[in-house]
């Protein structure tokens, strides 16, 4: 229980344990409620995603962009980044994505086929993978596929001595990327959880009626007790106020 002591409260954690193990059952039932509304919301209201991707390599040899000219080696970790970066750059331009979009019919204006499209090197190696992700499955192969046609031609206009090669196309992805069912439904599951258990302990630090004649004698040692409100309430009993006699007899106060 709450206790004052010295104008600081103190917190009985086994009290509190034992709060939360009595209601129990509201716990589960609010953890179960939140882990149903996740999944139907996920259910019903989030269109799946499905995500394409290939593989292009890239040469290391010495390229150039504008006047400036370097050179990579295979020895120096961070040069697929550094392409890949560079690369990255021109995949998103509008020149090359206004090309993809004319190539493969889709609906998407330039800004959200660039949201929907990112690079990365494969374990910093000169490859780097390109993923597509759409509503549709054959929608995402289809685009990859064009993007993995179209970028190297663009590539060699603009970067001078640059060489990208296909290792690997697209194919049509056979599950959704997203959404996470289980993922969705377990983090439902953990929010029904913590704010059943945030209402109860919130619940029970606020209420500072007395619970028990023992909250008095243990919190409030020095004060005496001077009476005790008996409860007249006999759940056993048929009625109320009933009460035993000197002789054991049980009479009930509408009897007087």
């Amino acid at each position: 229980m709450l206790e004052k002591k010295n104008e600081e409260f103190e917190i009985d954690l086994l009290e509190l344990a034992l709060v939360l193990w009595h209601k129990l059952w509201i716990i589960i039932i609010v953890t179960i409620l939140g882990a149903g509304i996740a999944f139907g919301y996920t259910f019903a209201f989030i269109k799946p995603e499905y995500t394409a991707s290939t593989l292009l390599y890239v040469n290391n040899s010495n390229i150039s962009v504008g006047s400036a000219t370097f050179s990579i080696s295979n020895a120096d970790l961070s040069a697929a980044q550094k392409l890949v970066d560079t690369y990255m750059v021109i995949l998103k331009s509008r020149r090359v994505l206004n090309e993809v979009i004319a190539e493969s019919g889709t609906s998407y204006t330039y800004e959200q086929l660039s949201k929907r499209i990112s690079a990365a090197s494969v374990n910093n190696t000169e490859v780097f993978r390109i993923t597509v992700t759409t509503s549709s499955p054959q929608e995402s192969e289809k685009i990859a596929n064009i993007i993995a046609r179209v970028l190297p031609d663009k590539i060699s206009d603009i970067v001078l001595g640059s060489d990208v090669k296909v290792v690997d196309y697209a194919v049509i992805p056979s599950a959704r990327s997203a959404p996470s069912y289980s993922k969705n439904t377990a983090i439902g599951a953990m929010a029904g959880l913590v704010l059943a258990c945030a209402a109860i302990i919130i619940g029970y630090l606020l209420d500072d009626s007395i619970q028990s004649e023992d909250y008095l004698t243990t919190s409030y040692p020095d004060i005496p007790l001077l009476a005790v409100i008996p409860d007249l309430v006999d759940s056993k009993s048929s009625g109320y106020g009933y009460y035993k006699t000197p002789q054991g007899k049980k009479r009930g106060s509408e009897n007087g």
